[in-house]
């Protein structure tokens, strides 16, 4: 898996030379040695100047993957438990206290294309390039046997793997066990479907969001779109808001939300129903239904640069049908989950909604992906999630 090969740069100031761990294949000038996809080769300037070793794929727009500056250090299984180490170790401080968070995030960790997340003692894997595809089974058997992993599932059921020239796959990596895994958040129970939930079966990047909800919701009439398992909703539910009402357009959703709400005993609380949010909100507002607490978590608008400005209209749209159905003191709750929905946009996209609903916003509090999901500076790619609360004056 490590090759002899050696990777030129083209002359001139790259990313890579700055922190940032990706080299285009636009970047490179040439190559000395052989290699196949997927190995760990070693990575120049032009002028001679070590950058690093990284997984090469000349089939990707993405042709070098850095993992680690250093030439001298040999890319082996101990290499790969160091880094897991340092990843538990990180997570040990920031997540103190915590059964189920993201483990590996990718780049961040110094790991590129991986992810691992955590359920208790079972283990989800996501692999999103060839090089670290082909040490799949090394990063298995050291979450088994440094990590206390029980099982592992594999979750790269995504698009993106074509980007690498990869197929979509999903399923055990260890001997099998019951997908369905119970885990616990914020003080709320939640049954997550690991084999078959959106994402790796839960969305931990906003476990410290759901939380900062608590202090606005008690006593208050909460509506919670795109509400997925339920997990906004039972926050707002156990924190005391006097009535919840999750929505979501899958059905299959809607109906793990309610298990979750009895499996917390909050379904006299907490109720949840199968509708369009855009429609629900339209209808309602004409309706004249109002409510003290609108939560907004939609999927990503947008994956692409190039589709950024249909994301602007449909946040856009979801904000202002929102807003109409606050009243004065009554506080949005809204997120973008991505990357190419940059913060000040998505910032001036909100302000537009207000203006199209005539309503005035004071910003109570802004948020990002909670630190187990930590953001590389020199990596913007890593930075994805904004979380904001407003009131309406």
């Amino acid at each position: 898996m490590n090759s002899s090969c050696t990777v030129y740069l083209k002359h001139g100031n790259h990313a890579v030379q700055k922190g940032h761990p990706w080299v285009y294949t636009d970047e490179i000038d040439s190559f000395q040695g052989h290699y196949e996809n997927g190995d760990v080769v070693s990575v120049f300037t032009a002028k001679g100047q070590a950058v690093g070793q990284a997984f090469i794929n000349d089939q990707s727009r993405i042709a070098l993957r850095l993992l680690t500056r250093e030439l001298t250090e040999t890319v082996d299984e101990a290499f790969f438990a160091r880094r897991l180490r340092l990843a538990a170790a990180y997570r040990a401080d920031v997540m103190a206290g915590e059964s189920s968070y993201r483990l590996v995030h990718g780049e961040s960790d110094g790991l590129p294309g991986l992810t691992v997340d955590r359920y208790g003692p079972y283990f989800v894997l996501q692999s999103l390039c060839l090089g670290m595809d082909r040490w799949k089974k090394t990063i298995v058997d050291l979450l088994i046997r440094d990590h206390g992993a029980l099982g592992v599932l594999e979750r790269s059921d995504v698009r993106v793997r074509a980007l690498e020239g990869m197929a979509q796959t999903k399923g055990f990596l260890s001997d099998p066990f019951d997908p369905l895994v119970e885990i616990e958040e914020n003080g709320v129970r939640y049954q997550c479907d690991l084999l078959e939930g959106q994402k790796t079966g839960f969305f931990l990047d906003q476990k410290e969001n759901r939380r900062a909800i608590h202090r606005i919701v008690r006593g208050k009439r909460v509506l919670d779109c795109f509400t997925h398992t339920g997990s906004f909703a039972l926050n707002a539910a156990k924190a005391g808001a006097a009535s919840v009402l999750g929505i979501d357009v899958s059905a299959s959703a809607v109906a793990l939300a309610q298990k979750n709400a009895a499996l917390n005993g909050l379904s006299d609380t907490a109720r949840f129903e199968t509708h369009n949010a855009f429609d629900a909100l339209t209808q309602w507002a004409k309706e004249g239904q109002t409510y003290e607490v609108v939560i907004l978590d939609p999927p990503a608008f947008t994956k692409s640069r190039a589709a950024t400005s249909g994301a602007v209209r449909g946040y856009r749209d979801i904000n202002l049908r929102g807003l109409r159905l606050l009243a004065p003191g009554g506080y949005l709750v809204t997120c973008s989950c991505s990357h190419f929905m940059k913060e000040e946009l998505f910032r001036k996209t909100i302000l537009e909604a207000a203006q199209g609903a005539n309503r005035l916003l004071r910003q109570v509090e802004f948020r990002t992906q909670s630190p187990d999901h930590p953001i590389l500076m020199m990596a913007p790619e890593t930075y994805y999630l904004k979380f904001f609360i407003f009131q309406v004056l």
